[in-house]
């Protein structure tokens, strides 16, 4: 059997109209669809459906549910019409063989979090507090009635205005702080909001279940957008902002418009456009692909026009392709983000955008081809790296295919040599693959959401991974150091990764943190840099997964583990740049493959100085760290 509540949520989210029209022509009529009957086979428009409802037949009187036309229609039993309604609906159906026992356990927590919404929507709209809040709004644009749509609220920067509240309607500080919306530093403090000062956009579940909750800074600070903690019921990397709204209309337009964050949403929908959902202004993730899969393999990506915006864009690509999606990019005029432009030039302005959309594969090498990068050896073979990853994160063959032909005609080169290359290792220091977690937007921190939290000490698996480790820990111990080690990885990746010619393909240069490989010591490196070395540790653990987190923490807890730092910075850097330069070998005997008989005496030359060089390497490279005593 199935349970009750999952009949009922099937039904609920169940989108009857999009489900109908699969097998009946229907227009709108008012606030229906109407069409000729199925059952009778009748001609004129006596078939209503009710968006909300059921259906009825004014003439043959045939009415039901979803599931009893399912049933009639395509000869189902009750259970399968169940299944059939809910794969459409994005929800997996079980049979169980009792019914559990009790209300769902989540349920306290979805009305805790409900509660709180509705707080931060009356301190917005009710309480004096919110009233700089209700003008930033106006400053952008944002209509009460858009603003109510979505439930935004505001989080007064009075310390004990939520906890108090909450206090009073039984909820004590224990919960509050168990459900992360009051946190302590340390163990004497009082609690104290997590939100402050902030504009709130509730984040809920595809049932529509207030899950958790975003908050832009109003005043100056870091960071500028926090998100609540992960908890049972919110994990960032698996959920969409407006996915309980946009569901039905994704399934109904057969696909989705991903963008980068809440006011951009806001904005396509208020302009009609109401297929669009965000993953909250970090990284798209594989998890979150799955989640848009449910409802289409069509997807559209608009993102902001800015370099950062572009990295995301194609990042977000390959993890969409990993899951088998059809993966457009909508190319906004430069300087532009789909907030503003929606707001100057409206939905008509959009959708010709969104018609013009190329595949992601295609804007790649366009990019390439507008930058020169097929011209000479060199660029041509860093070209195809950029291309390489996407290909592999194609999971489907025909797609796959069709890429690799089109980077072998663009590069000139013969498919079967590209061919060769692609079941090859991906080469160290080249972009990554999708099955690398990618980078967030706007020089966000790697995210590496599937990767467990270990029991015992983190054990990097990628080469020279204890010197990145040396480098963190200085950097978390030791803060004084900070600038140099900036400076240092800085200049390291100027030389393994120096800077292109104009003309947009910077977007799909090498991560800007390459010199530092290992994904969670690179996170915690992105973080420190943003915030700085001495920022407060819930600063920086706001940009870290749980695994990051477990590191750092690690890292922070051993204050006398790094004795001599200005050596061990000299030794670690020394590894790195060793590791650089036998990355700069391999890239330029993958060359040789490519290039012509005078062009591989040059290559073959380079390979010598630069393995000279590593034999060479010795203190004199990174001698000048300035002592601190």
């Amino acid at each position: 059997m199935i349970p009750d509540e999952v009949v009922e949520q099937v039904s609920q989210q169940a989108d009857i109209v999009a489900i109908i029209s699969e097998y009946v022509r229907l227009k709108k009529v008012g606030s229906v669809w109407r069409g000729p009957c199925p059952f009778h086979q009748g001609t004129n428009a006596n078939f209503s459906v009710q968006p909300r409802g059921g259906y009825t037949c004014f003439v043959c009187g045939e009415k039901g549910s979803v599931f009893t036309f399912v049933q009639k229609r395509l000869g189902m039993s009750f259970v399968e019409a169940v299944k059939y309604v809910g794969a459409k609906s994005g929800i997996e159906v079980t049979e169980v063989d009792r019914k559990r026992e009790g209300p769902d356990p989540r349920e306290p927590m979805w009305e805790l979090q409900a509660t709180v919404a509705e707080f931060f929507q009356r301190t917005l709209w009710d309480e004096p507090a919110g009233a700089h809040a209700r003008e930033y709004l106006a400053s952008r644009a944002v209509s009460r009635a858009t603003a109510e749509r979505f439930g935004i609220g505001f989080a007064p920067r009075e310390i004990g205005a939520m906890r108090a509240h909450l206090n009073g309607l039984g909820y004590d500080d224990e919960r509050l702080l168990a459900a992360g919306l009051l946190v302590m530093r340390e163990e004497r403090e009082e609690p104290r909001p997590r939100f402050r000062d902030r504009l709130i956009f509730p984040i809920l579940d595809q049932s529509g279940h207030t899950i958790g909750f975003g908050g832009r800074l109003l005043g100056p600070g870091e960071p500028k957008y926090l998100n609540s903690a992960e908890s049972e019921i919110f994990a960032k990397g698996k959920t969409l902002y407006n996915l309980s709204f946009a569901r039905n209309a994704i399934r109904r337009e057969d696909r989705a418009i991903v963008v980068e964050g809440y006011f951009d949403v806001l904005r396509l929908v208020d302009a009609g456009v109401e297929h669009v959902v965000a993953p909250m202004g970090t990284a798209l993730t594989e998890p979150q692909a799955e989640l848009i899969g449910r409802y289409t393999k069509h997807v559209f990506l608009l993102y902001d026009s800015d370099g950062p915006g572009q990295k995301a864009t194609f990042r977000a690509a390959d993890a969409l392709l990993a899951k088998g999606h059809e993966v457009r990019v909508v190319t906004l005029p430069e300087g532009e983000d789909p907030d503003t432009f929606t707001r100057e030039r409206g939905r008509e302005a959009v959708e010709r955008l969104i018609e013009d959309a190329m595949d992601v594969f295609d804007r790649k090498v366009q990019l390439l081809q507008r930058a020169g990068w097929f011209s000479d050896l060199q660029h041509k073979r860093r070209a195809l790296d950029r291309l390489l990853p996407t290909i592999r994160a194609a999971s489907d063959p025909i797609t796959r295919d069709l890429y690799l032909a089109r980077a072998a005609d663009a590069a000139g080169i013969a498919r079967e040599v590209l061919l060769r290359e692609l079941h090859a290792a991906p080469r160290r220091g080249t972009a990554r693959t999708a099955a690398v977690t990618p980078v967030a937007a706007a020089g966000g921190p790697v995210r590496t959401a599937s990767a467990p939290v270990p029991s015992g000490p983190y054990r990097s698996s990628v080469e020279q991974g204890n010197a990145e480790q040396t480098l963190i820990r200085v950097l978390l111990t030791q803060p004084v150091w900070q600038d140099w080690i900036f400076e240092a990885i800085g200049r390291l990746e100027a030389e393994e990764f120096p800077g292109d010619e104009a003309g947009g393909a910077e977007a799909l240069d090498e991560d800007p943190h390459a010199a530092l490989r290992d994904p969670v010591y690179r996170a915690i490196y992105q973080a420190l840099q943003k915030h700085g070395a001495d920022a407060a540790p819930e600063m920086v653990a706001e940009e870290l997964d749980a695994l990051a987190i477990h590191v750092y923490e690690d890292l922070r807890g051993e204050p006398d583990a790094v004795v001599d730092a200005k050596r061990s910075i000299e030794d670690a850097m020394r590894q790195l740049r060793a590791r650089s330069l036998d990355a700069r070998v391999r890239a330029l005997k993958s060359l040789l493959s490519l290039a012509g008989e005078g062009e591989k005496d040059q290559i073959n030359l380079s390979i010598k100085k630069l393995a000279d060089e590593k034999r060479s390497l010795g203190a004199q490279h990174w001698g000048m760290v300035p002592n601190r005593k």
